[in-house]
């Protein structure tokens, strides 16, 4: 499953759109993008190269991890 896409063309959802940094305005951008989210999908399946993976998604959407993520 990828992220929820069911209010992204809410307006009101967007009041905070100026207070945003740019990695968080490259993530509102990302989350939303077509290819991005199949292999957003592709990363969440199981059984698959994750590492290989990883890497080709890395480097096709530019992204940088440097440190581990949190809940």
């Amino acid at each position: 499953m990828g992220p929820d896409a069911s209010r992204w063309r809410t307006a009101a959802h967007y009041d905070h759109i100026n207070e945003l940094t740019a990695s968080d305005l490259a993530w509102e951008w990302l989350r939303r993008n077509e290819a991005y989210r199949r292999d957003y999908v592709a990363f969440a399946t199981t059984g698959v190269d994750r590492h290989s993976l990883g890497n080709r998604i890395r480097e096709r959407w530019r992204l940088q991890f440097p440190g581990r993520s949190f809940a």
